[in-house]
């Protein structure tokens, strides 16, 4: 029993340093690429006959309390009007389908092309709806904003101009966040968002490996949806299986990380919950949809195909961060019983390497965003250790979402309720989307609260606090979440 543990914890560990050593590489494609200047062709848009037609997207579901704000929003937008078509892709079943109308016939009196698609059934769900206004679409351009996106007003002239290049099939955007301070919930997610959308999605971009088009705040070549097999419902996350199927067909994706697009984060944990399920368990099922087929194509570099690996897996460290923290305990007990595996213990310290490596790589995404300096340098340490705190306490929920979507369990495309939330003064309190049931996974998450718990009387009692800070992490994280989920219902 004691090998057994050992070999699975660590090939646990190893899986998770060579995932460190894809992000490290990362890091080093982020900042070559800032040394080197943009020199893509780009339509100039002085001339009208460069200016190309584009549909603007808008896929939403009972968004009762941000519709007015979204289409006041889009109808700013800077570009000709002649040359610009809104479509409001509306499956709502609630009363917004009403009041989104109502607000839609008021902005058609001031000349805006703008139309309001009701379907009769979610098909498909938001890829279901994508595709069935990708019919009618005049545009030869496809923006697409969620709900809770606030593009700028040149926003279009900040991106349609890089389609001159015939090759670009995509042109994707960074993701700001409107509500980052609001509570330690959206500070957490805006710190890993922060990660994504600069160091990982420029140092793909930089050396034409995979990325991903994120969903939203994003503009496709209509005929490259259409040359990629169009938007498919058959997995959680359609934006990246669309993306991957365009890149094996050998579209380019073009990375603005400079065009912020302002966006507004779950506040309340349930709503976190549900969109984590979807992106991981979607991510899972595009592991088994794609690469498999991206592995024997062999016009795809060796390295982007190892990027490519751990970017479809990324949402799997879940499962393996799990593995990793509850054998800790057993494997805490063999090293003070078993002196014959001393030298084991010796050799796994290594791969406390892979911590170092996360740690100087959000650094430099941290400091991008909010600069550097003696104080932002402390923030940032804090805003570390409490970010992985917590999102090891999401691992026994998104380790579920990881294993449903490997094992082809289907579920429903639910949506992420938003709020409306500005200010620190706003409340979430009465939204009618908010879910009011407890997630069974909680249960777990305070059991492994007490596991943890155990393991930090357990250091004393051997004292052996080798990994007394990563169960701190651990109890705290389990806390968290476990605390959170329970009292967000009342």
């Amino acid at each position: 029993m004691d090998i057994a543990i050992i070999i699975t914890y660590t090939l646990a560990l190893l899986i998770i340093f060579m995932y460190s050593l894809a992000q490290l590489n990362l890091l080093f494609n982020y900042l070559k690429s800032r040394k080197q200047a943009d020199t893509s062709p780009t339509f100039d848009f002085s001339k009208k006959e460069e200016i190309p037609h584009v549909t603007v997207q808008l896929p939403v579901f009972n968004e009762l309390y941000v519709m007015d704000r979204l289409l006041d929003n889009i109808a700013e937008l800077d570009y000709p009007k002649d040359k610009l078509e809104i479509q409001v892709l509306d499956d709502s079943t609630d009363e917004s389908v009403i009041t989104t109308a109502k607000h839609i016939e008021k902005l058609k009196q001031t000349g805006l092309d703008i139309k309001h698609i009701c379907r009769k059934d979610r098909t498909g769900f938001k890829a279901g709806a994508l595709k069935e206004g990708l019919k009618i679409a005049k545009g030869e351009f496809i923006a697409i904003f969620d709900a809770d996106f606030l593009p700028g007003k040149n926003w279009l002239l900040q991106t349609i101009p890089y389609f001159k290049d015939q090759n670009i099939g995509v042109v994707q955007t960074r993701w700001g966040h409107i509500n980052r301070d609001y509570s330690m919930l959206t500070k957490i997610q805006a710190f890993a968002l922060d990660f994504h959308f600069t160091m990982e999605q420029v140092g793909r971009n930089y050396k034409d490996h995979f990325i991903n088009f994120n969903g939203t705040a994003g503009v496709w070549r209509k005929t490259c949806i259409e040359d990629a097999g169009n938007w498919q419902g058959d997995t959680l996350t359609e934006d990246l299986d669309l993306s991957y199927r365009a890149q094996l067909k050998k579209w380019k994706f073009k990375y603005l990380e400079e065009v912020e697009t302002p966006a507004e984060l779950p506040v309340v944990i349930s709503a976190a919950r549900s969109q984590q399920f979807r992106w991981n368990k979607g991510a899972a099922e595009n592991f088994q949809k794609l690469y498999w087929k991206m592995l024997r194509d062999k016009t795809v570099p060796f390295k982007t195909k190892f990027h490519s690996f751990f970017h479809l897996l990324n949402s799997s460290m879940f499962l393996l961060v799990l593995l990793v923290a509850v054998l800790s305990v057993p494997v805490m007990y063999i090293k003070n019983s078993n002196p014959l595996f001393s030298w084991y213990f010796n050799v796994i310290a290594f791969f406390a390497l892979s911590t170092v490596i996360f740690f100087f790589c959000y650094w430099f995404t941290f400091k991008k965003i909010h600069g550097k300096g003696f104080w932002n340098f402390m923030e940032y340490i804090k805003m570390f250790f409490t970010f992985f705190s917590i999102a090891m306490g999401f691992s026994v929920h998104n380790s579920m979402a990881v294993l449903e979507g490997h094992f082809g369990k289907k579920s429903e495309f639910i949506r992420t309720p938003k709020f409306n939330i500005n200010t620190l003064k706003d409340s979430w309190k009465g939204n009618k989307y908010v879910s009011k049931n407890i997630s069974g996974n909680t249960i777990i998450e305070a059991l492994l609260m007490g596991y943890f718990g155990f393991a930090l009387y357990s250091a004393f009692k051997l004292q052996d606090f080798g990994l007394f800070l990563f169960h701190i992490m651990l109890f705290l994280g389990f806390g968290f979440v476990f605390f959170k989920s329970v009292t967000s219902k009342f």
